[in-house]
């Protein structure tokens, strides 16, 4: 199919919390269309990361894939829940598909565990951290109503997407 239309902020559907999926559903076709799809909307938009609320669906799904150094996973969480927040915190610079050429500073914890079903309907229990505990947490936000801006302690960090690249960006990155 292709590339779906990113919903930006001010999009009220970016506000609401998004339903839960019915497991019956999981794997027909035109819902594993709509991870490939999702796959493919969040590739094409350089992101790594993209819920599907972000598509103007209310549904709780979430898709994650990230190349390089601290890369991850081709990663599909249905129905997510973190069942634990890890006691650490962690900084990091996040920006988003739906919040365009902005970039802030977020704390988040270090390591969670999350439960959730994968794109085969599978339970999934696991721990993450680093750059996919951050990107599966900026996620499930989008599943509850919230965007970065939202966690964001510090709204000095709040930086145009050019400034950032000039004067704190440290390596390439991409848009969770």
């Amino acid at each position: 199919m292709g590339a779906l239309t990113i919903a930006k902020l001010g999009n009220p559907i970016l506000r609401k919390a998004a339903e839960v999926v019915d497991p019956d559903r999981i794997l027909s076709r035109t819902f594993q269309q709509f991870i490939d799809d999702m796959f493919d909307t969040m590739r094409q938009n350089d992101g790594i990361g993209l819920a599907a609320p972000q598509v103007s669906r209310s549904e709780q799904l979430v898709v994650m894939e990230c190349q390089g150094n601290e890369g991850f996973v081709q990663t599909v969480l249905i129905n997510p829940k973190i069942v634990f927040y890890g006691p650490q915190q962690v900084e990091m610079w996040e920006g988003c598909l739906s919040v365009d050429g902005l970039r802030g500073k977020v704390t988040r914890p270090s390591m969670i565990r999350v439960q959730a079903l994968d794109r085969d309907g599978v339970d999934q229990d696991f721990e993450a951290d680093g750059l996919y505990g951050v990107c599966i947490q900026h996620e499930m936000d989008h599943l509850i109503g919230k965007v970065f801006l939202d966690r964001m302690t510090d709204m000095s960090t709040l930086t145009q997407l050019e400034e950032f690249t000039a004067y704190w960006q440290k390596e390439p990155t991409t848009v969770i």
